[in-house]
């Protein structure tokens, strides 16, 4: 279902290029990431709708049979339990279109990545300010 050619500027452009039922799925989980980390930068990188906030949250992206969801290894590691139900890699999870989107999982991976991202800031500030005290 990714349809490969001209690339979009905007989540909005991304999302429009899909079936309306790919639209509404898209539209929750991107209304689910942005209520998780209000805070987060929306942006579209490596051809997909981003967010950054002290560094990269996550991604997602629409296929033919799922959704690419991208949370990095670290929130596979935490959340691997939870995962069970889905197909799933070192830092990629495989939602199928045909179940209902786990939104409070995705929404619980984004606040993880949120203080993940928050306190890996945290300490490199605190590890730049011992090098300045030396």
């Amino acid at each position: 279902m990714e349809k490969q050619g001209k690339a979009v500027g905007t989540v909005d452009e991304y999302i429009k290029k899909f079936p309306k039922e790919v639209q509404t799925i898209l539209e929750r989980i991107r209304e689910t990431v942005r209520k998780a980390a209000p805070k987060a930068m929306e942006k579209i990188s490596y051809r997909m709708p981003a967010y950054f906030l002290n560094g990269n949250l996550v991604y997602f992206a629409a296929f033919r049979n799922h959704i690419g969801f991208y949370p990095g290894t670290s929130a596979i590691i935490s959340f691997k339990k939870h995962l069970a139900p889905y197909k799933w890699a070192k830092g990629s999870i495989q939602f199928p279109i045909v179940e209902p989107m786990p939104l409070d999982l995705i929404r619980r991976i984004v606040i993880y990545r949120v203080n993940e991202n928050s306190n890996n800031q945290k300490s490199q500030r605190i590890g730049a300010n011992k090098t300045k005290l030396k």
